[in-house]
């Protein structure tokens, strides 16, 4: 087999190999060996032919391919063209439009547009324990300027969830010289603020903010330092500077990448964000390596995306 791609041409190149596609997942997914996703026996066999393995033990659908339990399941759109996408995506600073991924892989926008929402998906992580050492805590709204919006649109993004003036606040949380953890929130007020604080950051942490109001009355919890940007941006360690970094790069991929982002699918990019931020020291191959790995036990259909299945339950 030939070695694991490094950059995106080789990728295209590796990947267009359907048994090297199939070697790279198995390798990921099923490490000590390929088991039934249904049951878990690893009395499976494989049937080249069909590029499929067959579960011998009693149960319906013993038949699964390497889409089965992931994100790609009942997908049509080869693997070849899947890999290629979650490497674009990952390891694309400012993120990477469904315009071009359907030009780069040839499929339709919309299809792309839908296989980009569940790598997203994949690229959601479970935060593990809470923030410590000095912890900047920021605020951001996104959404476009009111005063540029139809009535009708302020009205429809406030309808769904855009809040005042058509923005959606998102709440950040940066240790440094760690991750970072944002949220798409209500509003930025104390009580969607603090409680947010409390459950990801550890308690007698050195915790930096501005003057916003909702971080007042944190003092007994943590060490708790003000920046009044009115008068200055950095204080010595007293500043918010980190936070403020990410937003950029979040508002630089909203505006200039995705142009128009719905405040009901903002936290699909922000999970994306996310993830290349906290990923960031590490090279193409490897943030690919871990995206790879969350594509497993976790599905999105086309309903769910677009809300069909809950108005089909109202």
């Amino acid at each position: 087999m030939a070695a694991e791609p490094k950059t995106l041409q080789e990728a295209i190149l590796y990947f267009a190999d359907p048994d090297n596609c199939r070697e790279y997942l198995v390798k990921r997914r099923w490490p000590n060996g390929v088991t039934c996703p249904k049951c878990g026996s690893n009395n499976v066999l494989f049937l080249e032919k069909y590029n499929r393995w067959h579960c011998r033990e009693k149960h319906a659908a013993p038949q699964f391919t390497l889409k089965t339990g992931t994100i790609m399941e009942e997908s049509p759109i080869g693997l070849d063209k899947w890999l290629t996408a979650i490497w674009q995506l990952v390891n694309s600073k400012n993120g990477i439009s469904s315009y071009e991924i359907h030009r780069a892989i040839g499929v339709t926008q919309k299809t792309a547009w839908f296989m980009e929402q569940r790598i997203r998906l994949a690229l959601h992580q479970t935060s593990q324990g809470k923030l410590s050492g000095e912890v900047e805590a920021d605020e951001t709204y996104i959404g476009g300027k009111a005063r540029n919006m139809h009535v009708r649109d302020k009205r429809r993004k406030s309808l769904k969830g855009g809040g005042a003036a058509g923005k959606t606040a998102v709440l950040g949380l940066l240790m440094r010289g760690g991750e970072v953890r944002a949220k798409v929130a209500g509003s930025a007020k104390k009580i969607e603020v603090q409680p947010n604080i409390r459950e990801h950051v550890e308690a007698g942490a050195d915790l930096f903010t501005d003057e916003l109001v909702s971080y007042w009355g944190l003092d007994g919890e943590y060490a708790h330092k003000i920046i009044n940007h009115a008068e200055q941006y950095v204080d010595g360690r007293v500043h918010t500077n980190g936070m403020e970094n990410f937003w950029s790069l979040l508002k630089r991929g909203l505006g200039g990448t995705y142009i128009s982002v719905e405040p009901f699918h903002l936290f699909r990019y922000l999970d994306e964000q996310v993830y290349r931020y906290n990923n960031r020291k590490m090279t193409d191959p490897e943030r690919f390596d871990i995206a790879v790995q969350g594509i497993v036990g976790k599905r999105l259909t086309f309903e769910q995306l677009t809300g069909k299945t809950a108005e089909a339950a109202q």
